[in-house]
């Protein structure tokens, strides 16, 4: 059998029996049309419609037309819905055709989510290629060492040749610096047929500084009531706007068989209505995909638990999990010592942190954050497990760094293995950054492409980030961070894969290998239904976590994340990890002992 996909979204190019149907919502406008850039640059007028809509259909474009809208004052702006962006997000767009690409996994319908281990990447910087083919050739990697979700940072077109994703400013099409729509697709297709779900980060929160055109004809988009920190507002309050971006993420996941999507810094959406967008998108999706799991991921610095209630059978009303940041920064605050900025509020009691992160979710449920200087969060303790994605790396915590250093060229390596069996042995789920399962050398620093003012502007606002932290006081360190703009920047990103083949690496890449084996072995058959945890403090550095089992027993990871050994806590049941390996008696230094009771 085979199938193809296709989404019929509002806005846009879409094919039709009759040709090609262009939609655009442009209140700002009296008048519109759409050039087809072809040898005869045909520009055809667009009839005017209620609420500030213009629609024409015609037989003259077909798959593979590129075109763009001419405002009233003679602008050429490309669709805010293009599928392809194949000349940068300045240019013109291109009709694309869905049902062009035939699926060839014809029986995927996903996976559960507790058997979810997910591995975070960036296409430009994965793969000497840097493109869609690139990561597909990486599948079989992926796939023995054990991840079993592959998650992309954001595709959305951006200005330049090269940028993180997150100043991307068309949704609608994937970076046609990676490849065209159908190679996104055989990637896609390819994960599915080794077993890897997929997810794709969708950034709803802004758009980039080069290559928006929304204010020109649409200014009721956006807002001045409410401000983000990298722009304008989006007004969710308008109808128009948020089905723009309810059809995006039902586009991703129908047109291109996404297995979920990780929402950006939802903190930042700015939505007054009576029901928040994330609500609105979340339930729209639960209602329209019935026939395999989707899983619905939020960044969200507010700890706001509510997006992440259970129904009684245990299932997710809304949203699948959150990025827990509170566990990465007790983590980061022990691996490194650091205690700047963000750490400072977990450099306290760092091990304490950790340990109510493990148990609970959140560290921070409504307590006062020193930092931010207002209370954060909300009661996360009734909330499973599963509603907690942890990490020690991920592209935000390693490319805030001035110089983007990974965590092993911060941290000693007998701290390290003890928090990532932490990771992997504790039942949330465990996410990875590219490069992190072989202790990769390479950096990963914040790189785009912009020229000009904005290209300046960038530079010494990266630069000035960095004054609060006290090894950037002297303006002389910083003038050393790396420059964005620069190919240099990017490149020494890249990750390079010979280093697998090297015996330092390789033996980091053996390590979490088999942490994540036995995880898939020990621990997710035994994830269903498993609530969360009790912790208990055994001296300041020293704790242990149990979770009762549905099925009577109990999950207990013990950890000792201080210099001096201490006697270990008695505990029923098979020792099912240890690490280091060790008498039972003792928690020696950096260690974590993992036992179950059944």
């Amino acid at each position: 059998m085979t199938l193809h996909y296709s989404y019929a979204a509002p806005w846009g190019a879409q094919l039709t029996e009759n040709g090609v149907r262009f939609r655009l919502w442009a209140p700002g406008e009296k008048h519109i049309g759409v050039l087809l850039e072809d040898e005869d640059q045909r520009l055809l007028p667009m009839t005017a419609g209620d609420g500030g809509w213009f629609e024409c259909t015609t037989a003259e474009a077909r798959a593979g037309s590129r075109y763009r809208y001419v405002l009233g004052d003679g602008g050429r702006v490309p669709d805010p819905a293009s599928r392809l962006q194949p000349a940068d997000a300045h240019g013109a767009s291109e009709v694309i055709d869905p049902r062009a690409y035939a699926w060839t996994s014809t029986d995927w319908r996903g996976r559960p989510w507790a058997e979810a281990v997910i591995y975070e990447v960036h296409l430009g910087a994965f793969t000497p290629a840097g493109n869609y083919d690139g990561a597909r050739g990486r599948i079989e990697h992926l796939a023995a060492l054990g991840v079993t979700a592959l998650e992309l940072m954001p595709l959305s077109d951006f200005a330049g040749s090269r940028n993180w994703g997150y100043d991307g400013v068309l949704p609608f099409a994937p970076a046609a610096a990676y490849g065209r729509p159908d190679d996104l697709k055989h990637l896609i297709d390819a994960a599915h047929a080794r077993g890897l779900m997929i997810f794709l980060d969708v950034v709803y929160n802004h758009f980039g500084p080069s290559g928006n055109y929304l204010a020109r004809y649409a200014p009721d988009f956006f807002t001045v009531c409410h401000h983000t920190p990298w722009g304008e507002a989006i007004d969710f309050t308008r109808r128009e706007v948020r089905e723009f971006f309810i059809h995006n993420a039902l586009y991703w996941l129908e047109e291109y068989r996404f297995d979920g999507l990780r929402f950006d810094a939802v903190d930042q959406i700015r939505d007054p209505s009576p029901v928040h967008i994330l609500t609105e998108i979340a339930e729209t999706v639960r209602e329209r995909i019935t026939d395999r799991h989707v899983h619905l991921v939020l960044e969200n610095d507010d700890n706001a638990a509510r997006y992440l209630e259970r129904d009684a059978a245990g299932k997710p009303r809304r949203c699948t999990a959150q990025w827990n940041d509170d566990f990465h920064h007790a983590a980061h605050v022990l691996a490194t010592g650091e205690g700047d900025g963000y750490y400072a509020d977990y450099a306290g009691q760092p091990a304490a942190a950790l340990a109510r992160a493990l148990a609970e979710g959140f560290v921070y449920q409504g307590e006062h954050s020193a930092y931010r200087n207002r209370p954060r969060g909300e009661r996360s303790a009734h909330l499973p497990p599963l509603a907690f994605v942890n990490f020690l790396q991920n592209h935000d915590q390693i490319g805030n760094r001035a110089y983007g250093e990974r965590l092993t060229a911060l941290a000693p390596p007998e701290r390290l293995r003890a928090l990532y069996a932490l990771l992997f042995l504790s039942p949330s789920v465990p996410l990875l950054f590219m490069g992190e399962e072989w202790a990769a050398g390479t950096p990963f620093l914040y790189f785009c492409d912009y020229t000009g003012e904005l290209a300046s502007a960038v530079r010494s606002g990266r630069r000035a980030e960095f004054a609060r932290f006290a090894g950037f006081r002297d303006p002389r360190s910083r003038a050393d961070i790396p420059d964005p703009n620069v190919d240099e920047t990017f490149v020494r990103s890249r990750l390079v894969w010979p280093e697998t083949r090297e015996p330092r690496h390789g033996e980091w890449l053996a390590f979490l290998s088999n942490l994540i084996a036995c995880r898939r072995r020990e621990l997710v058959p035994r994830l269903a239904g498993l609530a969360s945890g009790r912790r208990k403090m055994l001296d300041t550095a020293v704790f242990a976590v149990a979770w009762p089992l549905a099925g009577g027993g109990q999950w207990q990871v013990a950890a000792n994340l201080g210099a001096m050994p201490l006697a270990a806590p008695a505990t029923a049941g098979r020792l099912v990890y240890a690490q280091p390996v060790s008498a039972e008696a003792t928690l020696p230094a950096w260690s974590v002992r993992v036992v179950l009771d059944e």
